[in-house]
Parts: structure tokens; C-alpha cells; sequence
């Protein structure tokens, strides 16, 4: 009989520190977190994350083939009964749905952050956004969505996690508006 599978590793924290990028420092968005999966952002403008001692079991996944840094995206695996909280304190400059890889309904949240004004911080595959733009939110006190949301296909940081049913992620970014975005040839869908 094969030994039974390891236990999934999760670490309680009070919305402890993970990244920082150009002076903005990101807090873990749950209570309950399995890991940070760093990787390379999709947007041109994605400044690079350092990781810090305090992040949950990080590791920095494999290339996307995409010209940004190794680092410039994490994906946060949380708990998915557990609430999402601003990564950041600052200002929701815009919230909504869009349309994930073509096929997948998926919410977002950008706050421009107090630590560097101008600049955005985004959240993606959040479910049920409950903050509006212009809305005040604090690092690891406001409530931006009563849960990730649990995508129907397997993700890269799933691959490195290893535990079935997998646990959905929240996707963070730091982001400098300023430096131009070249889209994905055909919008990035076939």
C-alpha cells in the first residue's frame, strides 16, 4: 500500500507582509495562505517583486515567454472559504468583470496605492468585488471579496502545489501605467 499523501501545508497569518516593488509593500490578501507563486506579469508595465522573509512558501515558477521580469506577478494560494482583503492601502481607481482567456467570467480590483501614487496595484480571479472606485481600502483590514475565485482549469502554481482539490489564487501585480502596454497579437485569443 502506498504511504499516505503529505498533509497540505498552510500557514495562519495576520495579513503579514509578502513583496515589495518600487517603495509598495503587498500583505498576504487571506488568513490562510498554502504559498506565493512568483512569475512574469502579462502587462509591460509590471515592476519587479522582491520577495520578503515573511511570504508564505514562495517559489518563482518556470518562463511564460513573456518579456517581463521572472518576478513581476505573484499568485497568492489561499484558503477558498477565506475572505480577500486589500493587498494594499490606497484608493480603488476601478473594479468589474472580464472576460479570463476568452472563455472565463472573472472580477478584478486595481487600488492606487498610497505608497506611490500613480502607480496600480492589481487583483485578479477575486469572486463577488465589494469595494467601489474611489473607495478607501487598508492593507489586511478592508474585506474586497468574500472569496478567490476557483478557476476550472489547472493553473501553473497549481503544478508546484501538488494537493487535489487544488486551491484557488489571487493574482497581485504592482504596475507603473506610465510605461505603454503591447498587447498580446489578436487580443491574445485564437
Amino acid at each position: 500500500m502506498p504511504p499516505p499523501p503529505p498533509a497540505r501545508t498552510i500557514t495562519e497569518q495576520a495579513w503579514t507582509p509578502f513583496a515589495t516593488a518600487g517603495g509598495v509593500t503587498l500583505v498576504h490578501p487571506a488568513t490562510r495562505v498554502e504559498r506565493v507563486g512568483f512569475h512574469q506579469s502579462n502587462h509591460d508595465g509590471a515592476r519587479q517583486l522582491d520577495v520578503l522573509a515573511t511570504a508564505v512558501s514562495p517559489v518563482t515558477l518556470e518562463g511564460r515567454s513573456r518579456p517581463t521580469s521572472s518576478r513581476t506577478a505573484a499568485d497568492v494560494v489561499v484558503d477558498p472559504v477565506a475572505e480577500i482583503r486589500s493587498p494594499v492601502t490606497g484608493r480603488v481607481v476601478r473594479s468589474g468583470t472580464y472576460v479570463l482567456y476568452c472563455d472565463y467570467s472573472d472580477d478584478y480590483l486595481v487600488v492606487e496605492p498610497d505608497q506611490h501614487p500613480g502607480w496600480e496595484v492589481k487583483l485578479l480571479h477575486i469572486d463577488g468585488v465589494r469595494v467601489d472606485p474611489g473607495e478607501r481600502v487598508v492593507a489586511g483590514e478592508t474585506v474586497v471579496a468574500p472569496r478567490a475565485t476557483q478557476l476550472p482549469f489547472e493553473s501553473q502554481v497549481d503544478e508546484v502545489s501538488g494537493f487535489q482539490p487544488a486551491w484557488p489564487h489571487v493574482h497581485i501585480e504592482v504596475v507603473d501605467p506610465t510605461i505603454p502596454d503591447q498587447p498580446s497579437p489578436g487580443g491574445g485569443c485564437d
